[in-house]
């Protein structure tokens, strides 16, 4: 574990995918700074679509718009067949995208409850 503190971009890009989901209708977006917690990641972007379908599509959009605006792609990706906690991870920002009853059945939040989440 380190105690850097996370660099200016990994923010940046935290941001810019709580945007992308927040355009494409995902709901409870936040961002967790776990980077003193989890130590491999600095954020956690989590949020909810209300079906499979649309957990599809926010997974797309983040892929696509993510690669075209600063050029990264994900080390990996979980979960897209499934549409039910689809992860998409980029080494530094982790994306966490559940449908409804995932979400409520993981409580990720729980685990986090004394990280204060990020605005965006």
């Amino acid at each position: 574990m380190t105690n850097e503190p996370a660099q200016p971009e990994s923010l940046e890009l935290a941001q810019l995918v709580a945007r992308i989901l927040d355009e494409k209708k995902g709901e409870e977006i936040l961002i967790l700074p776990v980077g003193d917690v989890v130590g491999i990641t600095e954020y956690f972007v989590v949020a909810t679509a209300s079906n499979p379908r649309l957990a599809g599509a926010l997974n797309d959009a983040v892929l696509g718009d993510v690669r075209e605006l600063t050029g990264r792609g994900p080390l990996r990706s979980e979960g897209h067949r499934e549409k039910s906690w689809i992860l998409v991870d980029y080494g530094d920002v982790v994306v966490h995208i559940f449908v409804e009853e995932s979400r409520r059945f993981y409580e990720i939040e729980r685990l986090y409850k004394d990280i204060v989440p990020v605005s965006w």
